[in-house]
This record gives C-alpha cells, structure tokens and sequence, in this order.
C-alpha cells in the first residue's frame, strides 16, 4: 500500500469485519507529529490475538493466510520514529468491548509515506457498509479543521434515505473536499 489512507481502511474494513457499529477515524497533526486513532466497538481480541498482531503470518480471516497491515504499518511508524499501540477488549470478557488502534508517525521524516485521499477512503467506507455510524475528524495545528459524522447526517436525512446512496455519497464527498480546500 502506498499510502496512510490505504491502511487507514484496511483497519476499519477489520472493525466492520468485527461487528462494530461505531467507528471513529481521527487524524491530529501537533509539532510534525501526525497521530491516527481508529477506535471501535466492534468484538474486540484477547490479549494474546493483540499480542500476535505483528506477526505477519497471524490473521483470523479465513481467506488468506496472512495479515499484513498491521505489520506494515507498524513498520511505516517506526521508520519515521513514531510507534503503533493496539489496546482491545473482547466481547468474551468486557461489556465495553472494542479495540483502539494508535499509529503516531514524524511528518517530516524523510520516511514518512503520504496521506493519501482521506475523503475517498471515508466515502468508500460509508458506501460499503452504510449501516454503521462513522465519526471521522482530521486536524491540524496548520488549520486543518474537518469532520464528519454519519449520526447527524441520519439525523437530518431520516431512515429513508440510505447513506449509500449516489447522492448522499456525492454530498459527502464535496462536505470533506470543501473543508480540506479552507486550509
């Protein structure tokens, strides 16, 4: 993968995976330090699947053998300085189940992989699963100063209306467009 959106939705595609309802994508950037939070509510891991994560032979997919983008990413992380923290709590064992996934990486390290298209990764994300309440939140100590939140938009747009709809998705694509051009 190419860039940190890329990996930003391969873990959020693996909170959907996990059942989650609500997931909570934020990107702060303070001192050239960018800290990207996935937080969900999904069924969560024991410690010891946590524990596994970087081993890139160790995936509970079905489909392949491998799981690779928390690897690569901790890598990413660690080649600008910057770590990933994984804390989660199982459905088996906690009311409040659900993993957090923190990923902090030196902007201006000459290692440091691009963005990439933010916007398309949320647009992707609420059209493939238009059932679950995404809260997305990018700022900047630049001015960067964009939000999104699925609950408000139901709020407005009733039962309906899908969110996954050509329309509602055009709109949101321009929301966050208009919002990352106020820069």
């Amino acid at each position: 993968m190419t860039d940190l959106s890329l990996y930003i939705l391969d873990i959020t595609m693996n909170s959907v995976r996990a059942g989650a309802k609500n997931i909570s994508v934020t990107l702060e950037e303070v001192n050239k330090v960018l800290t990207v939070t996935i937080t969900d509510d999904g069924c969560g891991m024991s410690a010891e699947q946590v524990e596994k994560l970087s081993n890139p032979f160790f995936t509970t997919r079905t489909t392949r053998k491998v799981g690779l983008g928390i690897p690569f990413l901790r890598m990413l992380a660690e080649q600008t300085g910057g770590r990933v923290d994984i804390a989660s709590k199982s459905v088996a064992e906690f009311e409040d189940h659900g993993t957090v996934v923190t990923a902090t990486f030196h902007s201006d390290h000459i290692d440091f992989v691009p963005l990439g298209d933010l916007c398309e990764t949320m647009i992707t994300l609420i059209q493939g699963s238009p059932d679950i309440d995404f809260v997305y939140s990018h700022t900047s100590d630049e001015g960067v100063e964009v939000a999104l939140d699925t609950r408000e938009m139901r709020a407005i747009l009733g039962e309906d209306i899908p969110l996954n709809s050509f329309e509602v998705l055009a709109f949101v694509r321009g929301f966050l467009k208009d919002q990352y051009a106020q820069k």
